[in-house]
């Protein structure tokens, strides 16, 4: 009776270790739930267009616990979500609002984090001759010298800031019909420029990630002020004391930790890196 009885009770403990067998990675991977576990993140459109978040956060979520909202918008509109207290933190692309941002009390520390570069594309018979150009200000100039159209963010975007930045330091004032405002993200953007034979001014993480699907090619790129540094920053909780500020802080210390870095550094498309990890360790030593 007793030998019978122990038989039938192998099969059911053998089950039930090879369950627990499966389950002991995803326990052991698994860190507990925060207390608040969705971190709101407004970041620009090109750490959304080009996949690079898509990669990498999931990588976060599953070592901390938390669970990052993102909303892609330009950097204007994500600063002032920040503002607002809308969000938790910011990762943007225009140094001067981002120090401003700070200086005003609304961010707390501004943390470097990658960058990558701008780039000038437009139609493959390059009617303005962009691609010969010796500077970038002397590309523009040709642009508005030929009155070719040319698309801009028109967003109040962190690379819409820096067209105008760049309009500016050539000494140009764009306008006319040859000058188009879309007031769209750069996904859009490139889109209308292929559609309309248009130059215009792109990140190069979204143009990557886009130019199999447009009749645009790059024109112009390599001047040192089309450099395009990121930054993150958490929003200032004395001024806005309900937001998330122990999952900012746990999303800035991994995106310019090892594990974050070395995961930006490797995000490719079509073999091609599309930002360059560049975080100073010392800033990470601020947040321990």
């Amino acid at each position: 009776m007793s030998s019978s009885f122990g038989q039938a009770r192998v099969p059911w403990k053998r089950r039930l270790l090879l369950f627990l067998l499966w389950l002991l990675p995803w326990a052991l991977a698994a860190a507990p739930a925060p207390d608040r576990p969705v971190v709101r993140l407004a970041t620009t459109t090109s750490t959304d267009n080009s996949g690079l978040l898509r990669a990498i956060l999931p990588a976060f979520e599953q070592a901390s616990g938390y669970r990052v909202h993102v909303i892609a918008v330009g950097t204007g509109k994500a600063l002032r979500m920040g503002r607002d207290g809308d969000v938790d933190l910011v990762l943007v692309h225009a140094r001067e609002a981002e120090e401003t941002f700070v200086a005003e009390g609304f961010g707390e520390r501004r943390f470097q984090v990658m960058h990558n570069d701008f780039v000038l594309v437009g139609p493959p018979d390059d009617p303005a001759r962009v691609a010969d150009a010796p500077t970038v200000d002397e590309a523009l100039a040709r642009i508005a010298r030929a009155r070719t159209p040319f698309v801009s963010r028109g967003d109040d975007s962190g690379t819409h800031k820096k067209e105008r930045a760049l309009w500016r330091d050539a000494g140009i004032q764009p306008q006319g019909a040859w000058y188009l405002e879309a007031g769209q993200g750069m996904g859009r953007v490139l889109q209308m420029a292929g559609e309309l034979g248009a130059y215009t001014l792109s990140d190069r993480g979204t143009w990557l990630a886009m130019k199999e699907r447009l009749p645009l090619r790059l024109l112009f790129a390599g001047d040192p002020r089309l450099f395009n540094p990121y930054g993150v920053i958490a929003v200032n909780p004395k001024r806005h004391p309900n937001v998330n500020h122990s999952g900012a802080l746990a999303l800035i210390r991994w995106l310019i930790g090892p594990e974050g870095q070395e995961r930006i550094g490797a995000f490719t498309l079509e073999g091609q890196p599309l930002f360059t990890p560049d975080a100073d360790p010392a800033q990470l030593e601020a947040l321990r």
